[in-house]
């Protein structure tokens, strides 16, 4: 398929997703992941209409938003490194990779030097696999409110990611204890404003993230497709 028909294939499985579960698919937002593909097919993605694209690598990164001019919105996916903030404040309008106070402490120093104010995902490992990272959905409370400390940093939801599996509907119990966590923490105040996004769902199991209440979904291959790894 085209760009534009794989699109148009996505947006019809969140629609059918959102109408089984009683949602409005415009509460759905789509990343396109752009790692593994070349500059090229990045600036076609974004002459597409879609805007928001995922990165997992300084290196491979800036290079390609320096390239595209800054051009769209960029989500930063992968682990961070705390060395490597640096390079990512006032580039990145997203962080899904939130997992240390030190991380925030790193990006908020960063955003007070440039003005800038990085909108961050405070990532929870649901399932408990000790190959994803993540903290625990018991450490969440703490982590919100030790993060308070850091003015430049604004948590606006929380993500996971699911254990791979050939059967969508195996994620199910983690997509949905991710949504209960944020309902919960927001039921205590634990935030000054509410946690509203939820940043969960990737190719194989995106229609389940949506049905449970993913505001963002990160769709790689099926979306962008193949490249090479640049």
């Amino acid at each position: 398929m085209s760009l534009q028909e794989r699109i148009q294939h996505v947006q019809e499985r969140i629609e059918a997703a959102c109408g089984r579960s009683g949602r409005n698919p415009a509460e759905v937002r789509v990343i396109a992941v752009t790692k593994y593909v070349s500059i090229e097919i990045t600036r076609s993605v974004l002459e597409s209409g879609i805007l928001h694209l995922g990165e997992n690598r300084p290196g491979v990164a800036v290079p390609k938003w320096e390239a595209l001019g800054g051009q769209g919105i960029w989500h930063f996916i992968g682990h961070l490194q705390s060395r490597k903030v640096k390079d990512i404040v006032g580039k990145f309008a997203y962080i899904h990779s939130l997992d240390r106070l030190s991380l925030a402490q790193e990006l908020d120093k960063r955003a007070a030097a440039t003005g800038a104010e990085v909108k961050a995902f405070l990532q929870v490992n649901v399932s408990g696999e000790a190959s994803k990272q993540g903290i625990k959905p018991e450490e969440a409370e703490a982590f919100l409110r030790e993060a308070a400390q850091f003015p430049h940093v604004k948590i606006v939801g929380l993500m996971t990611m699911a254990p791979e599996s050939d059967d969508p509907e195996l994620t199910r119990p983690v997509f949905r204890g991710l949504r209960e966590l944020r309902d919960e923490l927001n039921a205590k105040g634990v935030t000054n404003e509410p946690l509203t996004e939820l940043s969960m769902g990737m190719s194989g199991d995106f229609e389940v993230a949506v049905e449970e209440g993913a505001t963002w979904v990160r769709l790689g291959t099926l979306l962008v497709g193949k490249g090479e790894e640049t």
